[in-house]
């Protein structure tokens, strides 16, 4: 997969929360966008999911451009500020419904997703009885059970403890090795500098200095 902002701005009440972005991402690799809470590390994503457009500028994914020749790339995972799931519903449950949306992952690759995060499948609570660790676990299980070619991933690290940390870590060497693209936003540059092959900090929707190797 290849991905190209080129010049992205995105305006919302007058203010530019997104100020002319140009940047070049490949299959295999590993990005870290890096900053405070505010800079503008979501709203990129989202920008580079779909779920927003640029005001003006373009975001091409293999050459063909969102909003205008596709609506969302075609292979996607991703974790987007706090995961959302059915309160009534066991982990297994919820991915299971979301993997009937597209029919890519098998009832195996839902249980190897739980399992990789550090979930039991087998596990009956209900998700209204998740902790805060366990709902992040589950959301990062949700990115990658259809085995995407792109994953954004927002704050990974939020509520997990140590264990938590060594999985994500694994989780995204994994991912990396199979050959997907990843992009992870983080406040914490410490962990950024482990997992990504470059790292570009933001400040005020910008980059504020070239992207450089982690």
């Amino acid at each position: 997969m290849d991905i190209r902002l080129n010049n992205v701005t995105k305006i919302l009440r007058k203010t530019p929360v997104i100020d002319g972005i140009t940047a070049h991402f490949t299959s295999g690799h590993v990005y870290g966008l890096q900053g405070y809470n505010g800079c503008g590390k979501t709203m990129l994503m989202r920008l580079i999911a779909g779920l927003l457009h640029p005001t003006t500028g373009s975001v091409l994914i293999d050459g063909q451009e969102l909003g205008k020749d596709m609506d969302f790339p075609n292979s996607i995972g991703l974790i987007i500020e706090n995961p959302m799931f059915l309160d009534d519903h066991t982990g297994l449950e919820n991915l299971r419904l979301i993997a009937r949306l597209k029919n890519k992952a098998s009832e195996d690759d839902i249980c190897q997703a739980l399992t990789r995060a550090g979930l039991d499948p087998t596990d009956k609570r209900r998700f209204r009885k998740y902790s805060l660790g366990m709902k992040q676990r589950l959301g990062i299980a949700c990115a990658v059970m259809e085995k995407p070619d792109l994953i954004l991933l927002d704050e990974p690290t939020n509520a997990l403890d140590i264990n938590g940390l060594t999985m994500i870590k694994s989780v995204i060497c994994q991912e990396r090795e199979r050959g997907a693209l990843i992009i992870t936003a983080s406040h914490d540059l410490a962990f950024l500098q482990e997992v990504a092959d470059q790292i570009f900090p933001m400040e005020s929707g910008r980059f504020v200095k070239d992207g450089g190797a982690a």
